[in-house]
């Protein structure tokens, strides 16, 4: 049988398409209004059918009886700092996220936000969301999960909602979370001492832990750091300066009890992309797209849970996943 498809909507640097790919589903296309995102997408897939858009004006009918529509619609509505929604907020894109799946119809959905979709602040967004699916004829669930459960070192809880059509609902089993947690001195300590900086054992002593929540920024304001207040001083705990992103690892003249800061590759790593995955723009623009992407091994389990599903009625081959960061390349 052929390859499951995927048609993939906001699908910002690749975050979500590198572990739709790992888990088999052939992408037929991936929308992103972002330039530098799609650039990024280009440069990695030249053969993927890229299309720099608003959704709200792609059709679905151009993929009707794809296998899987998956995308993670924009955040800012859903913040735990952001208001409650009304009745018209520009902003939230599930309107058109609905009107893209009742287009395409495809056999099963994967969307994913930040964790504070979850909250009971828009239980009712929820119900209205799910009963909308059902009328749809989708059988929907939805959980928060933990990017550091699968093989990511950070912890990062994601809203992932899974829908798929009643015959292969059934045979839906949410990923099962890996026994144990992967430490930033793991995933990025080759990395920070590859230019022989001199307090690197030291730091890999220090970094025995997993990371806050990467963040991506806002456009508006300045250039790249690590996150907040709180966030910056839990990166100083793992050894980290939190204030900004370096262009080199450090080198043999930093001083051996300095904090460093983190690269964009090594972000990255701590995101989850492999390292053979590169980012168009400057350093800020770099690190945007990684902050705001939907690790590649939580994408990747996800979506290998839904390929099993479809699998059983027929829909592609029924797929193993292989151990998360050797199948995307990264090294630990």
């Amino acid at each position: 049988m052929s390859e499951p498809t995927v048609f993939e909507i906001c699908a910002g640097a690749g975050g979500q398409a590198i572990g739709l790919e790992a888990a088999g589903f052939r992408p037929v296309a991936a929308v992103e209004i972002d330039t530098h995102a799609c650039l990024t997408l280009r440069a990695n897939r030249p053969e993927w059918r890229v299309i720099q858009s608003d959704i709200r004006e792609v059709s679905g009918r151009d993929f009707r009886g794809v296998d899987l529509l998956a995308g993670g619609v924009p955040c800012p509505p859903f913040s735990i700092a952001g208001k409650q929604l009304g009745s018209h907020d520009e902003r939230d894109l599930f309107p058109e996220a609905l009107r893209l799946i009742e287009e395409a119809q495809p056999s099963a959905l994967i969307l994913e936000n930040v964790p504070g979709f979850a909250s009971a602040r828009f239980e009712s967004y929820r119900r209205t969301l799910l009963r909308k699916l059902t009328r749809l004829g989708y059988e929907a669930d939805w959980r928060i999960l933990n990017a550091a459960s699968f093989g990511v070192p950070q912890l990062r809880p994601r809203f992932v909602l899974v829908a798929l059509l009643p015959k292969y609902a059934s045979y839906f089993e949410w990923p099962i979370p890996m026994p144990t947690l992967l430490t930033v001195a793991e995933a990025v300590g080759d990395l920070m001492g590859s230019r022989g900086w001199k307090g690197i054992r030291w730091w890999r002593r220090t970094a025995t832990g997993i990371a806050p929540t990467i963040v991506g920024g806002s456009k508006k304001h300045g250039g790249p750091d690590l996150g907040p207040t709180r966030a910056r001083h839990q990166w100083a705990a793992l050894g980290v300066d939190g204030l900004g992103i370096a262009g080199d690892p450090p080198g043999p003249d930093f001083p051996a009890d300095k904090r460093p800061r983190l690269t964009v590759r090594m972000v990255a790593r701590i995101q989850g992309f492999p390292d053979s995955w590169q980012f168009s723009g400057g350093k800020t623009a770099a690190y945007r797209q990684v902050g705001n992407a939907f690790p590649p091994p939580v994408a990747s389990a996800v979506a290998s849970a839904v390929r099993n599903a479809l699998a059983v009625k027929g829909v592609g081959n029924r797929f193993r996943q292989a151990p998360l960061f050797e199948s995307l390349e990264c090294a630990t």
